[in-house]
């Protein structure tokens, strides 16, 4: 005689428990959202192309809908995408704090503070910028990368950094939600070592020849540095061209070249690198923007130094 259990099971067979969300599916997508593109995500990521592609069918298998839809050449998210990107933010924001939160009771009360600084500005003027924070009550631990700007822009959205310095504001994009504070505007001089400012006679004529060490055309002060050699109708020979401002102060330092830096540095450039100012370019400025996130533009430390950046950071010394 057949069992009544066996009647049942056979009548109302058992349903499957659905299937539990895929979180790092869900990474993969929200980091393609982020940046654009499959091959952008897998460079972040450090993973194939391929990889990406079947994490993300994986995932629109799950949800039954598709996430992305393709406009021309590029990615568009869909409206099911749209959403899942709204919840995606929401919950790695969330990991985010727990690990902060763990990181905590780790070391007391340490406040972090972890910045991208552009390979476009200053090391010199990010620390004079950063001590604005680093003198705030309370123990704060400075966490700082360098990077281009579309890395350290792309780091910021994954929440991997609290805070950009760079040369100009963020872009406005749906998927990017972040905000830009206008720190300042810091003139610009040309400054030279002791072997070249001692042939430098009758700034600015005296440029004309002259060798020249120069950012390179992404740098958003390079259009205004050209612009001011075109107004004065001087045309000075270009020695080298550097992407990292740093490297561009070094080769200054040895002697290759004349070379632009923020006047408000004139003391510890002289100071430190033996380097003179030949003369101020008028009319051209280094912009300094810190980007943040809707959430983290909320923290102590970049509160501080939004507020406290005034004209005794802006202005050389007299």
């Amino acid at each position: 005689m057949e069992k009544i259990s066996d009647f049942f099971e056979a009548t109302f067979p058992a349903k499957a428990p659905p299937a539990m969300l895929n979180y790092k599916h869900l990474h993969y997508f929200w980091v393609v959202a982020k940046e654009g593109s499959i091959t952008r995500a897998a460079e972040r990521l450090g993973v194939a192309v391929q990889t990406i592609s079947g994490q993300l069918s994986l995932l629109e298998r799950q949800f039954g809908k598709a996430l992305f839809v393709t406009q021309g050449r590029r990615l568009a998210l869909s409206e099911t995408g749209r959403i899942a990107l709204r919840f995606a933010d929401q919950i790695f924001q969330l990991g985010e704090q727990l690990e902060e939160a763990i990181a905590q009771d780790d070391n007391g009360q340490i406040l972090r503070l972890r910045v991208g600084i552009s390979d476009s500005i200053p090391k010199l003027l990010a620390y004079r910028l950063l001590t604005q924070v680093t003198a705030l009550p309370g123990e704060l631990r400075l966490i700082c990368l360098e990077g281009s700007f579309d890395n350290l822009l792309a780091d910021l959205a994954l929440h991997r950094l609290d805070l950009v310095l760079t040369d100009r504001a963020a872009p406005a994009t749906g998927n990017l939600k972040v905000f830009s504070t206008h720190l300042g505007e810091f003139s610009t001089g040309l400054f030279a070592s002791p072997k070249l400012t001692d042939r430098q006679t009758g700034f600015p004529a005296s440029l004309n020849g002259a060798p020249l060490l120069l950012p390179t055309r992404h740098n958003a002060l390079r259009v205004r540095i050209d612009r001011w050699f075109d107004e004065h109708g001087l045309l000075p020979r270009i020695v080298g061209e550097f992407q990292d401002s740093a490297l561009l102060t070094t080769f200054g330092r040895g002697g290759l070249g004349i070379f632009p830096a923020p006047l408000v540095l004139s003391e510890q450039l002289a100071s430190e690198y033996d380097a003179q100012l030949l003369g101020d370019m008028a009319g051209v400025a280094e912009q300094i923007h810190a980007i943040s996130t809707e959430r983290k533009i909320r923290h102590p430390a970049i509160e501080a130094l939004c507020r406290t950046v005034s004209q005794s950071v802006t202005q050389p010394p007299p």
